[in-house]
């Protein structure tokens, strides 16, 4: 038997000691969670991409009563940027998130299953790394790449 270990490095910093950019970018995707369509839920989600030529596209989520109709912000902000901006890879994403008492959480919530594939197939397309940034009101988790959320993941090479 062999043992493999899997280690990822989170650097977690409070708003105040993210570079102007990266506040911005975090601010936008908190703004994001306002126009967010979660009358189900209650749980609003924003998200931000700041692609590498500055460009900062939002999304949020949208439900719908038919539960697998509706799609997740960091989806909508994703395809959205790929759509609009083919050319671009997205050099950071935001999250960022409310309950359902309008508060925005003290602790990051990370990216549901089909929204880090959907966010490793968009870093694979660009040959670019992806830095993630999970806002919470008591930290803000930043990871380096898609991989560092998804590991031992499933892309172009599983089907060759």
């Amino acid at each position: 038997m062999k043992e493999l270990s899997i280690r990822i490095d989170v650097k977690i910093y409070r708003f105040d000691e993210l570079n102007e950019a990266d506040r911005a970018l975090v601010e936008a995707a908190r703004e994001a969670t306002f126009r967010s369509y979660a009358p189900y839920s209650h749980f609003s989600v924003g998200a931000a991409a700041r692609l590498t030529d500055g460009t900062i596209i939002t999304g949020n989520n949208q439900e719908n009563a038919a539960y697998p109709s509706g799609i997740c912000a960091e989806r909508t902000t994703l395809f959205y940027a790929n759509a609009q901006h083919p050319d671009l890879p997205v050099e950071t994403l935001a999250i960022a998130a409310r309950n359902e008492r309008g508060e925005f959480l003290q602790h990051p919530i990370p990216p549901c299953g089909a929204c880090r594939q959907v966010m490793l197939e968009t870093e694979k397309r660009f040959g670019h790394p992806m830095r993630i940034l999970l806002f919470g009101t008591e930290g803000i988790y930043e990871l380096q790449q898609v991989g560092d959320l998804l590991p031992l993941s499933f892309d172009e090479s599983a089907l060759k």
